[in-house]
């Protein structure tokens, strides 16, 4: 795959920029902690992501988001018979979460440092506007970015209104993430570049169990390795 043609550079955020779901794992695990007098842990967190799925059309995606399915989970494996002080350990749960330090992953700024003068360099992240915001300032790595497009979904028709945006065709963009699902089956699917690199731990509703056969895709166990593409 030669990119020598590519403009435009994509990079998603959360477990490509930086660490997140572990996270979220944490808090699941402390919300089953709260509630295991009910249920087995497997029902629980099974009851969890089910109303956090549904949830997704209402909420959308991101910290504040799980904290409401939380609240709701809880009220539904207790019979709405929730002890008033699971709600305020639901909250310390979800803002602990907030202030968790970013932790930028290995070898990303040194990507960064090496692309930034050589391509416009984008974020497309989806989540919540303020925390997304909040982590990317934090990251320190905002300076390397042309733009950031914070997004309530990841589809085709999402790409190609960013495309229209950066005026870049879809042949000259290049997204790089760690979800097959967001980050590169949609850009593929609009004619654009994809470069996948797995992160450790991906939340259930972000798998999908495909092989690629595209000529515009690559995929990398180092966001190092994408340097010898570009």
């Amino acid at each position: 795959m030669t990119l020598q043609h590519i403009k435009v550079i994509g990079f998603d955020a959360d477990d490509t920029l930086w660490v997140n779901e572990p996270y979220f794992r944490d808090a699941e695990e402390k919300f089953c902690d709260l509630l295991e007098g009910y249920l087995p842990r497997h029902t629980i967190n099974r009851e969890l992501f089910a109303i956090e799925i549904a949830n997704l059309p209402v909420y959308g995606y991101g910290i504040k988001a799980f904290m409401l399915s939380m609240v709701e989970a809880a009220l539904k494996i207790t019979g709405n018979k929730m002890p008033v002080d699971i709600i305020s350990k639901i909250l310390e749960i979800g803002k602990t979460q907030l202030d968790q330090p970013v932790e930028v992953l290995d070898g990303v700024e040194d990507v960064l440092k090496s692309l930034t003068n050589k391509y416009r360099l984008v974020v497309v992240t989806k989540g919540d506007l303020l925390d997304q915001e909040k982590k990317l300032t934090k990251s320190g790595l905002t300076k390397y970015f042309h733009h950031i497009e914070i997004v309530s979904e990841k589809r085709p028709e999402d790409y190609q209104k960013i495309l229209r945006h950066l005026d870049v065709k879809a042949d000259e963009f290049l997204m790089i993430g760690n979800s097959l699902k967001s980050d590169v089956l949609p850009i593929l699917d609009i004619g654009g570049y994809g470069i996948h690199i797995p992160f450790h731990t991906t939340w259930e509703h972000e798998k999908v169990d495909v092989i690629i056969d595209d000529p515009k895709f690559r995929q990398a166990e180092h966001i190092i390795e994408i340097l010898q593409y570009l």
